[in-house]
């Protein structure tokens, strides 16, 4: 069945994966065919909850003065998309599998498959030889994430997160790291609205890095000029977000710009995007992955950082609470996805090549 091709026309459709959202585009609507927006959606029904997410595509055809497709609109439960590349004429369903293949297992969505899927560079990465082209392909990845050189750095801001996130400990890694790299001063202020807030290890860790701790009401603001105040408080809700109202206000009363949105990185597709979106919600500015020492694939964390509106500000890789982080978060996952560099001699076979991206290259099985 043949799709009409007129200028303007734009079609909805729903398929399991990116290769499928490819193949569709390629064989009914042709090569003026564009992606205007790509997001997952839960499959419905009494069983829904044991199936697979899937990709809502939604493409137009262009005419012939068209140059560059409109932004995406982002997604409620999804990291914001950069506006669709154009998709090249060549078929993507002649190309070798073999990339995609490891790119999947290493955890890449389906979203970012198809984003990759329509750039240009996509074909010639393709032609190259496999440990090559993974090489490539995390070049390619680092020149599609936002630049952040005038971001401001942090130095009054809360620590937001779902409880079991580890945003505590996330805070302390940060006060660590401000106290003993940057030699930074400041205070700390924990806060309980509708429901408890418990500290942990907090006080004793506030007290043995001299950073004085507060419970509020106390005062919001630096005790002196470009020292930091960080706010410890009380979870946020996910499955209700009229219960964030009191979270919200207390953010919007006090002022708090930066907000810094904590996940763990262990939870599920559904469960991060959840997440993710209530941190949005409620205006966060930053994101920080914990648990990332029990994380095989790293790879699920690439939409998060090339979302254009909430800057990565560390991975936490351990349960210490004076190290185990990543301040490059970006560099870090491309280090455990993509390897940095292609061997020095070539391989004698294609198995050959596949052996030795397999020493760099986080794969899971």
């Amino acid at each position: 069945m043949n799709f009409p091709t007129a200028p303007g026309t734009t079609f909805r459709f729903v398929v399991g994966s990116a290769d499928q959202a490819a193949q569709l585009i390629r064989d009914q609507l042709g090569d003026r065919a564009r992606v205007l927006s790509v997001r997952n959606v839960a499959p419905g029904g009494l069983f829904g909850f044991m199936s697979a997410p899937r990709l809502e595509v939604v493409a137009q055809i262009a005419g012939p003065a068209d140059s560059a497709p409109p932004a995406a609109t982002p997604a409620e439960t999804e990291p914001a998309a950069s506006p669709a590349l154009r998709r090249p004429s060549s078929p993507f369903a002649d190309s070798p599998q073999r990339l995609t293949d490891l790119l999947r297992r290493s955890g890449f969505s389906e979203k970012l498959l198809l984003r990759l899927f329509e750039s240009p560079a996509w074909l010639t990465l393709n032609e190259l030889p496999l440990h090559r082209a993974l090489v490539e392909t995390g070049r390619h990845l680092r020149k599609l994430a936002p630049v952040r050189a005038d971001a401001a750095p942090l130095t009054r801001a809360a620590f937001i997160g779902t409880p079991g996130a580890g945003r505590t400990t996330a805070l302390c890694k940060w006060l660590s790291a401000e106290v003993f790299r940057r030699a930074r001063i400041g205070h700390v202020i924990t806060a309980e609205f509708d429901r408890p807030n418990p500290t942990g290890p907090l006080p004793v860790f506030c007290e043995a890095l001299g950073v004085p701790l507060a419970h509020f009401p106390a005062s919001t603001q630096p005790a002196t000029l470009g020292a930091f105040v960080y706010f410890d408080l009380p979870g946020l809700s996910v499955r209700h977000p009229a219960d964030n109202a009191a979270l919200a206000d207390f953010l919007e009363r006090e002022r708090i710009t930066q907000r810094v949105l904590v996940l763990n990185a262990a939870y599920d597709h559904a469960a991060l995007r959840a997440g993710y979106a209530a941190g949005r919600d409620l205006g966060a500015t930053h994101v920080v992955f914990t648990h990332l020492d029990e994380v095989t694939q790293w790879g699920r964390l690439w939409d998060y950082l090339l979302d254009e509106d909430i800057q990565p500000l560390f991975l936490a890789t351990g349960p210490s609470l004076t190290g185990d982080l990543e301040e490059d978060p970006l560099e870090a996952v491309a280090r455990r996805t993509l390897p940095a560099t292609a061997p020095a001699e070539e391989p004698e076979t294609a198995d050959d090549a596949a052996a030795e991206t397999a020493h760099t290259f986080n794969a899971a099985a």
